[in-house]
């Protein structure tokens, strides 16, 4: 193996191109091709920002480079991918009332009136995150609670899995609901004993007032996206699958590129074929600007959610069993459009979180893979409460599972209180998911869940949340490696993309995507795997975000 290295460094000292940039004196950490962790301790880089190798060691051969930078120990990895965010909604979160931290009704009153007290403007209030699991009360607000706050003014406010949101009267008289609106298909308003709309929305119900809220201007979208990166890069994502992806967030993403401000990569998958329309996009798109943007997709949707019982469900909630969830499209409608955006050659996309959901969207891609031969890796987004017996049928229709391990520590004791346990023998499986030979892609979910990677690692080789509960793990059977998960966040989540000649790993001629950390994640226990702080995020060979010692930004786009 010396030799061997000794060799490869005649030839790049013989060669009349020298490498840009070394970054040496670094642990360097990756997940190999065949499933198991490789180490290294140098990485050169060729001007043109991609990896020319790794090192195990350097030993006294000195390289003529450009640049030379000294990784003082610390520990390098490939850039993380987040294989489902959505980036103008992250971006959002800057501008609008964050209510993630809310504990009871009253903390997201007390928060909603001092968020109108200080922003006059614009009209309409908006925020998100509330999550009434967590609150003392353990019931979800209502027009009048908000009402009692802001009266005068259009109040919008997401619960925290997006699928449902709550409305004062003021957005219900903005957007026409009384009690005399029907329920649209796909979605449902909820009402009073009385027949009234209590203000609060489910999935397509949502669009009656998403529709009257003003959109942003040019300059307002570019501002939010380039919000959502700098969150990102601070992260160590380096790459992201952008969900729901909508003409507007299309072309800001355009326009960033253009002025070379666009330091993540982004795969695009637009909102249903009306957006695909709207691009003007008559095919998949081919990689722009150095690799930083592609419109890769479709996605559909299958159902909502299931902390607002939106998730469609084979048999009814265990705690509201008058309703299995919402069916969002007919078997039929939901071939008729996914097949035809794949008969163009989009790779498509499903969200499904309830069991009903994934066997349909099973059912679709089975008829799919019939129809459209190829390697069009099929995707199901968050797979997330799945009958076992549906697990097995993943591989041979060649379907991806793309996942966010964060959810199943947010949503837990949610999940026991929507099905019961004895129904959740699929539910968040990852290890099912790989040992049926089915392909796992990681995420967030952003910002419904924190974006944060290293979370996302210790809650799938844990199952616990930050305070270690449960102990042993949820359905501990389901944890996986370390190097089960990091590869899902990094070689996984680019393969989801049609991505692994360019990302996912710090192999030769890949794109040299990497950050450097403050601790080595493989000798650490999940919490303090959790608490990993990002030093570093360089994006093609140069550093585009570093962390101050007083934790802020040195530098980000």
């Amino acid at each position: 193996m010396r030799n061997v290295l000794i060799a490869a460094f005649a030839a790049l000292l013989a060669s009349p191109a020298w490498p840009n940039t070394l970054i040496d004196n670094v642990n360097g950490i990756q997940v190999g091709p065949d499933g198991k962790l490789q180490h290294f301790s140098a990485l050169l880089i060729g001007d043109d920002g991609k990896v020319l190798r790794t090192v195990d060691k350097l030993d006294n051969i000195r390289l003529n480079v450009q640049q030379r930078v000294h990784g003082g120990g610390k520990t390098l990895l490939p850039g993380l991918i987040d294989a489902h965010v959505h980036l103008t909604q992250l971006g959002l979160t800057t501008t609008q009332i964050a209510l993630n931290d809310t504990r009871s009704l009253e903390d997201l009153k007390t928060q909603l009136r001092n968020f109108a007290a200080g922003h006059p403007n614009p009209h309409w209030i908006t925020g998100r995150g509330w999550n009434e699991e967590a609150w003392t009360e353990k019931r979800t607000p209502t027009a009048a609670d908000l009402d009692a706050v802001v009266p005068d003014r259009p109040v919008w406010l997401y619960r925290v899995d997006g699928h449902g949101a709550v409305a004062n009267s003021a957005a219900l008289r903005e957007a026409g609901i009384t009690r005399n609106t029907p329920d649209p298909d796909g979605g449902r308003i909820l009402r009073d004993q009385t027949g009234n709309p209590t203000g609060f929305l489910i999935d397509k119900a949502r669009e009656l007032v998403e529709s009257r809220i003003p959109p942003m201007s040019d300059a307002d979208q570019d501002s939010t996206m380039l919000a959502a990166q700098s969150i990102l890069l601070a992260d160590g994502i380096t790459s992201v699958g952008n969900m729901r992806t909508s003409a507007e967030d299309w072309n800001s993403l355009k326009r960033l590129g253009t002025a070379a401000r666009l330091n993540i990569r982004v795969v695009a998958y637009a909102h249903g074929l009306d957006t695909v329309d709207r691009i003007g996009a008559s095919k998949p798109t081919q990689w722009e600007f150095g690799d930083h943007l592609r419109l890769a997709g479709v996605k559909f949707y299958a159902d909502g959610a299931l902390g607002s019982r939106g998730a469609w469900l084979k048999r009814p909630y265990a705690d509201a069993p008058e309703t299995e969830g919402l069916s969002l499209q007919p078997d039929a409608d939901l071939e008729r459009d996914a097949g035809k955006a794949a008969g163009v050659g989009f790779q498509i996309a499903i969200h499904a979180i309830g069991d009903a959901a994934n066997a349909q969207a099973i059912r679709t891609f089975e008829k799919l893979e019939r129809s459209y031969p190829g390697d069009r890796r099929w995707r199901i987004e968050h797979f997330q409460i799945v009958d076992p017996a549906d697990i097995p049928r993943l591989a041979p229709a060649r379907i991806i599972a793309s996942m966010q391990p964060v959810h199943q520590v947010s949503d837990r004791t949610m999940a026991e209180k929507r099905l019961g346990t004895g129904r959740l023998a699929g539910a968040y499986a990852w290890q099912s998911v790989l040992r049926s030979g089915a392909k796992l892609a990681f995420g967030s979910d952003v910002p419904f869940d924190t974006p944060n990677p290293f979370v996302g690692l210790a809650a799938a080789v844990s199952r616990q949340d930050m305070e270690g509960q449960p102990p042993g793990g949820w359905i501990p059977s389901e944890r996986l490696t370390f190097e089960q998960a990091l590869s899902a966040y990094t070689r996984g989540a680019a393969y989801a993309g049609f991505a692994e000649d360019r990302i996912g790993s710090l192999d030769p001629g890949k794109w040299a995507d990497f950050v450097l950390v403050d601790r080595d994640p493989t000798k650490v226990d999940p919490r303090a795997l959790a608490r990993t702080q990002v030093l570093e995020t360089w994006v093609a060979g140069k550093k585009v975000w570093a962390r101050t010692s007083a934790g802020g930004a040195e530098r980000g786009q």
